[in-house]
């Protein structure tokens, strides 16, 4: 897909369309969809008995219960409903390391945007806010003209400045008003006990909280050997650097930070996907789409 949505790729949402996006938690929609609703509906899942009462629809009432005990009991189906998918992505300057047009936040945009597009096919609600300077709060709706400015935005993203994750996180929480799927995707460059305390305020919220970990192979391995000059992305100052004095306390530091970012996601409940950007970005989507398919049998 050429121009501004050139992070689209026909060949790969043609592979993913059969790997539907589905909720862990249910969902509160404005319309019939596939996913799971607290509220009782009339769909053809039965989820439990209760008793009658005075101005039910008589058209629920189980007789065959009413034969073996002689009370009046309504059959209470579960409601599907659609999901509303809100794209957290950060912009902050350290989602612009990598070469030309193969930056982290290109590796996002790419995942955001096909699910976005996955989302929309099956009638899902798609919403973007962009973690910067300059926010961008899109809220969750439907349709094909939506989901065009969605991904218009998201091209036009851009990564500069300090992060704001963790105050985009709360007002997220604050500002989506009904039950959604918040996909976070991020370096996460935040101290992990700060991200744990966000990550409750959404929870707490009711939604259904994912994040996309973005991390370079170099970032992991440390594996420079000659001395190297280190640039903040995000505003700090350079610093010359001799990595052999210095790689094993760095690894030791990325594997507690790692070990903390692990907690965070048991602790929470968050659905965690740690992604080295380079895995192609549709391997990655495979696992988390997999990862979120009901088993056979439940719901």
């Amino acid at each position: 897909m050429d121009g501004p949505r050139s992070f689209l790729d026909p060949a790969v949402l043609g592979r993913l369309m059969a790997l539907p996006l589905h909720a862990r938690h249910a969902m509160l929609g404005s319309v019939s969809g596939k996913h799971r609703s607290p509220v009782r509906g009339s769909s053809l899942e039965f989820a439990q008995y209760r008793k009658y009462v005075p101005g039910d629809d008589t058209r629920r009432l189980d007789w065959r219960t009413w034969g073996r005990s002689d009370r009046f009991y309504i059959k209470e189906f579960e409601a599907d409903t659609n999901l509303r998918l809100c794209l957290l992505i950060d912009t902050s300057g350290s989602m612009g390391f990598g070469p030309a047009r193969a930056t982290r936040l290109d590796y996002a945009r790419k995942l955001a945007g096909s699910l976005a597009w996955l989302a929309a096919k099956q009638g899902d609600a798609v919403g973007l806010w962009g973690v910067a300077q300059t926010p961008v709060a899109i809220p969750a709706r439907r349709g094909a003209t939506h989901l065009g400015l969605v991904l218009d935005q998201m091209a036009g993203l851009r990564p500069v400045g300090g992060t704001t994750l963790l105050s985009a996180l709360h007002d997220a929480a604050e500002r989506i008003r009904q039950r959604a799927l918040v996909l976070v995707l991020s370096d996460f460059f935040v101290p992990p006990a700060e991200l744990k305390f966000a990550v409750q305020h959404l929870r707490f919220r009711k939604h259904d909280v994912a994040a996309f970990h973005l991390l370079a192979a170099q970032e992991l391995a440390f594996d420079f050997e000659r001395p190297t000059r280190f640039v903040d992305m995000e505003g700090g100052e350079a610093m010359q650097v001799d990595p052999s004095l210095m790689a094993r306390n760095y690894r030791e530091a990325v594997a507690v930070y790692l070990r903390d970012m692990d907690e965070v996601a048991r602790s929470t409940g968050m659905d965690y996907y740690r992604i080295n950007t380079e895995e192609p970005y549709d391997a990655a989507l495979a696992r988390f789409l997999l990862g979120r398919t009901p088993k056979t049998g439940s719901r």
